[in-house]
């Protein structure tokens, strides 16, 4: 990555420059050490711009962004993605090269589709979240958000790995992912999760066009079949109560002694994880153990397992803080949440390609999850998919 010019989501410490996590609260954190995937990015040669905007701890639910709010180069009007919004937005803006975002509930995945771009969440231990501020210590992970597939299996090759300074960061080899890329994928088998594809609750263009991507990698030739998943379409409460609860216990001085200080939305999705009760936590722990065994399951009888990533193109930036209706929450839980979350309670790798654009040039992205370790395996079939059609070569008009 020899003078390869990056930038880095502002929730991974970095030395002598200020790393805020999004918050006023940190506004003045000077960190005297480098998180190690910006070391290593340093080691593999990149330039490091500077840091990117986010929401505030990593919150997807966080409205107020006391740097800026982040924009999406294709609509400014419409959300970048939530938590990693500046790697997104910077990145299909051609501000940097590649980009670092974090990934806890979807917020490398929620940008890229957003952003049209390629954006990988690796097998839960594959990078070290040494120097990376927590948000759900079960689910946290760095990993890449670029323009190409290419760029993203760079990306990621530079900064996996075991370290010594992260206890759970797993000592296995990491493959050359960019050298290994293969447009061939005939005989792969590719899982097509019913729940998540033939579904009322995904918008009608981006249905399609993940149906369209799906029968490309048949003409490619994978052999499609259908899986069925029931767990997942309660992905999304199961991810967001254990989240609330981790980041509550995170919080709990910041709560103490400063909770004016925190953005409005979180902190009432902090204050909330703070009473939740020790058997509804303990239950969401018991589903997602279920959701994973029936995802590890299905990886057993097929290579990969494919669906859209988000159920919606890029929304509306809100005008203002707090929940309209109780709809609202439900729409959230039984739609876009419950498409990132099944793979970040499994601890798989799962990337987003881009796979078409809706009517009013919005992208849409298909998401592609693999066995636990097996990223070399969703990065070509997201290639050879990338490398038969256009819509990588798409860029906003900026």
């Amino acid at each position: 990555m020899h003078g390869i010019p990056v930038a880095v989501k502002d929730q991974l410490n970095s030395q002598g420059i200020r790393t805020t996590g999004g918050s006023s609260i940190l506004a003045d954190n000077v960190p005297d050490e480098d998180a190690t995937a910006i070391a290593r990015l340093k080691e593999a040669g990149s330039v490091l711009l500077g840091k990117l905007n986010m929401s505030e701890f990593a919150s997807g639910d966080a409205f107020h962004h006391p740097y800026g709010r982040p924009r999406n180069p294709w609509d400014l009007d419409r959300n970048p993605g939530t938590s990693s919004s500046g790697s997104g937005a910077a990145t299909a803006a051609f501000l940097c090269a590649t980009s670092l975002g974090e990934d806890t509930g979807g917020s490398i995945r929620g940008p890229a589709t957003f952003c049209g771009l390629v954006g990988i969440r690796p097998t839960w231990g594959r990078v070290s979240r040494y120097g990376m501020q927590a948000a759900a210590w079960s689910m946290d992970t760095a990993g890449p958000i670029s323009r190409t597939v290419s760029d993203c299996a760079m990306t990621l090759e530079a900064i996996a790995g075991h370290d010594p300074k992260d206890p759970y960061t797993w000592d296995t080899p990491v493959p050359n992912y960019q050298a290994n890329l293969s447009d061939d994928i005939r005989g792969l088998k590719v899982g097509v999760v019913k729940e998540r594809v033939y579904t009322d609750v995904v918008d009608s263009e981006v249905g399609e066009s993940v149906i369209r991507a799906i029968a490309r990698l048949g003409e490619l030739g994978a052999d499609i079949e259908e899986v069925s998943l029931p767990m997942m379409v309660h992905s999304a409460a199961v991810s967001s109560l254990i989240i609330m609860v981790d980041a509550a216990s995170l919080h709990r001085e910041g709560l103490a002694t400063h909770l004016d200080q925190y953005d409005y939305n979180n902190r009432i999705r902090l204050l909330a994880g703070s009473i939740v009760p020790a058997q509804a936590y303990q239950r969401a722990l018991k589903a997602r153990q279920a959701l994973r065994q029936e995802i590890l399951d299905a990886l057993n009888q097929v290579d990969v397992l494919v669906m859209p990533t988000s159920s919606i193109p890029a929304s509306l930036i809100p005008d203002r803080a707090g929940i309209n209706s109780k709809q609202e929450v439900l729409d959230g839980y039984a739609g876009r949440r419950s498409f990132t979350s099944p793979f970040n309670l499994a601890s798989v790798p799962a990337l987003s390609v881009p796979c078409g654009f809706t009517g009013s040039n919005l992208p849409i992205g298909l998401q592609i999850a693999g066995r636990p370790f097996d990223e070399q395996t969703v990065f070509n079939t997201a290639y050879a998919y990338e490398q038969s059609n256009d819509w990588y070569k798409m860029h906003p008009d900026i």
